[in-house]
């Protein structure tokens, strides 16, 4: 029975093996998925207690000496008796080991649960993996603008152009090359002149109107006619530049609204994280491996990348994404925070301290919008309702007593006038309150 004994010890030390690694993934799980890992983890522990009481009766009979049987009785060997072996396959191991016999099923159970509850967590993973995509091919028109523009790109890049668009499109988190970016401005700025010397083609000869069929051939004067449309070929390239110049800048400061609605929770994340004396890059890593701050964690990354991959210190990879990253608020706490451990100050009452700034700020922003709100609903009430009704009921008594004055304008066209003017001033305002909406 020794080397029963011996396998049931060796199975135990595999199924510990497994504890301890869900025990670690548990610091990095969703809430979901660590009670999944929870209920495995029981079911584990589960097996090997079943396994553990057969270890009494297997060493009992392993002794140097045994009764002699009496006369006429045969001798059966134990795991023929009392015991049983088991022999099943658990991921990439095989695991043997004897167990009682009334044991046998509930031990089975009992790890066929683990199993089944692990492969719900793996098959979880697999949904919410994440794609990532280190390197990417450049698309069919960035391959067209480097092949036509890039030398181009590259001379006025060379003489100091376009310096500030570098550092925005870093901040924007925009995956092109800088000198792509600025093939692809120039060869599109060649695409919208081209596209603007056929529009003043078609407007020199043609106009639009209301009516079908929208389209009729213009009867006025060349001249003055040419005189109006010759701009379009130098007016829609240089639309078309100013629109690529400012999209990194308005993408950055999207971004940046995005960040700073997910910082505050962060940075109090990161002082509850602090407080256990942790390592100061591991509170990055387990903020940068959480899914609670889709945009934060990008930041993050690169942080860890500056460490793991560049061989930076925390101190100065934190100065340098401060430098690059598109929020303003983070780039205080990075920058504030790489002082802090430079000065060997306590992390967890800078982030405590921090945090108390940053709810103060998102407070401030949620008064300015309710203030902004009240605002606009006074003036929605004044323009969209009152001010609808005055001008209807001024209109009937003006067809009333001046039936002239009106004439061309019937009740139901007022009406769908007035329906058509509050509807657009809806939308208006709609469209404005989303503006005004701060992220958080």
């Amino acid at each position: 029975m020794i080397d029963e004994l011996k396998k049931n010890v060796e199975t135990e030390i595999e199924i510990l093996r497994e504890i301890s690694s869900y025990v670690r993934m548990m610091d990095f799980s969703p809430v979901a998925e660590k009670k999944l890992l929870e209920n495995t983890i029981t079911s584990l522990k589960q097996s090997m207690k079943i396994i553990n009481r057969s270890i009494p009766d297997i060493l009992n009979n392993t002794g140097i000496m045994q009764k002699l049987p009496s006369s006429g009785a045969v001798i059966k060997p134990v795991t023929e008796k009392n015991f049983e072996k088991v022999s099943i396959k658990r991921g990439e191991n095989n695991l043997e080991f004897t167990v009682q016999k009334k044991d046998r099923d509930k031990l089975l159970n009992e790890l066929s649960i683990s199993e089944g509850l692990i492969k719900k967590v793996k098959k979880t993973k697999e949904n919410e993996a994440e794609k990532y995509e280190e390197f990417r091919a450049a698309s069919g028109y960035l391959k067209t603008s480097n092949k036509f523009f890039q030398n181009t790109a590259s001379n006025l890049i060379n003489k100091g152009y376009f310096q500030s668009l570098s550092l925005e499109l870093r901040r924007a988190n925009i995956d092109i090359l800088f000198e792509t970016y600025v093939a692809m401005m120039l060869f599109t700025m060649f695409l919208s002149m081209i596209a603007g010397i056929f529009l003043m083609i078609f407007f020199m000869f043609f106009s639009i109107g209301i009516n079908p069929p929208f389209f009729y051939l213009y009867e006025g004067n060349f001249l003055s006619r040419f005189a109006i449309v010759v701009f379009i070929p130098f007016v829609l390239p240089i639309a078309t530049f100013l629109l690529l110049q400012v999209y990194p800048s308005s993408e950055k400061s999207s971004l940046a609204k995005k960040i700073e609605q997910e910082l505050p929770f962060a940075v109090i994340h990161m002082s509850a994280i602090s407080g256990s004396g942790i390592e100061p890059s591991q509170i990055f890593k387990i903020i940068g491996l959480s899914k609670d701050y889709p945009n934060l964690r990008r930041e993050i990354r690169k942080v860890l990348n500056q460490i793991n991959i560049y061989g930076y210190d925390l101190v100065t990879a934190l100065n340098n994404v401060s430098k690059t990253t598109p929020s303003s608020k983070l780039s205080e706490v990075f920058s504030g925070l790489g002082t802090t451990i430079n000065s060997g100050g306590n992390l967890s009452e800078f982030f405590e301290k921090r945090a108390e700034t940053l709810l103060v700020s998102y407070r401030l922003e949620r008064e300015k919008f309710t203030h902004i709100a009240e605002m606009f609903m006074d003036i929605y009430i004044s323009v969209v309702i009152a001010a609808p009704m005055i001008l209807m009921l001024l209109l009937v008594m003006i067809g009333v007593a001046m039936p002239n004055a009106t004439s061309g304008f019937s009740i139901e066209m007022i009406t769908f006038l007035i329906v058509f003017v509050i509807a657009l001033i809806n939308s208006v305002f709609l469209i404005f309150l989303q503006i005004k909406q701060p992220a958080y």
